[in-house]
């Protein structure tokens, strides 16, 4: 997956053994499994859409569901049957220190942002052109899941430039997305997903034209327990709380390990006990000088990621796949890559992990998932451009992919 220019937020690569890193080049087709690409003339007259001068696909696409928003521009080049990302650019709405970000003002920062970063995208994409709109064949959004302020803002946003420049819109399902850039960037055609970021917790596998849901969290998600211990313990939410809790983890020696709640239901997950359970522990100890911040950081981090580790072994042993895709904010975290990373290779499989550029919220995985769409003859019409904050990963008919079912092993 090429990136013409660096994103604002480009943390450097990972390197965890057995791991299938990025790409910066642009990935070919073929590469992941999808079914055969056909014409924009060969569909149905209300599905056509227009392509760039020189024959290339190019969407933008639009993200904006929690506390970033992000303007990505891709394109399709049928002559060497490749996707590449042109640009990325992104704004992050960081709160005030002991504070989550909040639906309204995230609203307004993504209302600010806006337009200065479609102009952004479009310049980064194509540096030369003078109507720059002019090589695009349509507008991406995110549809849902995520908070209702900044969908709709992001929303309105996509509507208003599918008017002005007559473009088909199309909206894209958030977790969608997350897969389809990891696929497309690590050159995945068929992993077991673990899908993990502030809003949702999900371990995931394709089958039959939908991303099934093997296993979830019953209550909050990772990146929501993780970021709510930070303010407990006063962290700041500069760059974020959960890369803060990483960094300060990193300065436990290993040797205290306070013992936390591992709650793992089947294949679902439970992390709201814990982190009451935590918050109690923290004031407790900390003030008897037992233990550390980084020591509970590296405690609270070691629990979670292991029960995550935990059933996403079991839905790879469920489905017989031997390749595991992180995707999703936290999906950065060195720490889950490394241990999940331990256990895939001693299943003889491999891990595709990511960094800043893709896991966390970004145009361009909304650009990816839509394009897909897009090419398949699925477009969404002005009426029904609403926006939801619950849309399930399992509702999307993936039509670009083939309708294979996977068999118990």
């Amino acid at each position: 997956m090429a990136s013409g220019s660096a994103s604002t937020e480009t943390p450097a690569a990972v390197s965890v053994s057995s791991t299938l890193m990025p790409t910066d080049k642009p990935t070919p087709a073929a590469a992941i499994g999808n079914l055969p690409i056909p014409p924009p003339s060969s569909l149905p007259p209300e599905f056509q859409y227009r392509t760039s001068p020189d024959g290339k696909t190019i969407v933008l696409g639009i993200e904006g569901s929690a506390n970033k928003i992000g303007v990505g521009v891709l394109q399709y080049d049928p002559r060497s049957e490749t996707y590449e990302t042109l640009s990325n650019p992104r704004k992050t709405y960081i709160s005030p220190a002991g504070m989550g970000f909040l639906p309204r003002e995230t609203a307004w920062h993504h209302q600010n942002h806006v337009v200065a970063l479609v102009r952004t995208a479009l310049c980064e994409a194509f540096p030369n052109a003078d109507a720059a709109h002019t090589h695009l064949s349509g507008i991406c959004f995110t549809k849902g899941p995520g908070m209702g302020a900044p969908l709709r803002s992001c929303a309105i946003a996509a509507r208003t430039l599918s008017l002005m420049w007559s473009l088909p819109l199309v909206g894209v399902n958030h977790c969608v997305g997350h897969i389809e850039m990891g696929r497309v960037a690590c050159h995945s055609p068929n992993p077991v997903v673990l899908y993990v970021s502030g809003g949702n917790t999900q371990v995931i596998a394709y089958s039959d034209q939908r991303y099934r849901i093997f296993g979830e969290t019953i209550d909050i998600a990772i990146g929501n327990c993780l970021d709510r211990f930070a303010r407990v313990i006063g962290l700041s939410n500069d760059p974020s709380p959960g890369y803060n809790i990483e960094q300060l983890a990193k300065d436990c020696s290993g040797e205290t390990l306070v013992e936390l709640p591992y709650v793992v239901k089947g294949m679902d997950v439970s992390f709201s006990g814990i982190l009451t359970y935590v918050e109690a522990e923290a004031k407790k100890l900390l003030t008897g000088g037992d233990v550390t911040k980084a020591d509970l950081c590296y405690s609270l981090q070691e629990t979670l990621f292991a029960m995550l580790v935990e059933i996403t072994e079991r839905a790879m042993a469920h489905t017989g796949q031997n390749q595991v895709l992180i995707v999703g904010g936290v999906g950065c975290n060195k720490r889950l890559q490394a241990m999940m990373g331990d256990m895939v290779r001693e299943r003889g499989g491999t891990l595709c992990a990511m960094d800043g550029r893709y896991c966390i919220d970004n145009g361009a995985m909304i650009a990816q998932a839509g394009i897909f769409a897009l090419q398949f003859g699925q477009q969404t019409k002005l009426k029904d451009s609403w926006c939801t904050q619950r849309y399930r990963t399992d509702a999307v008919k993936t039509i670009w992919r083939e309708g294979v079912q996977w068999h118990h092993t």
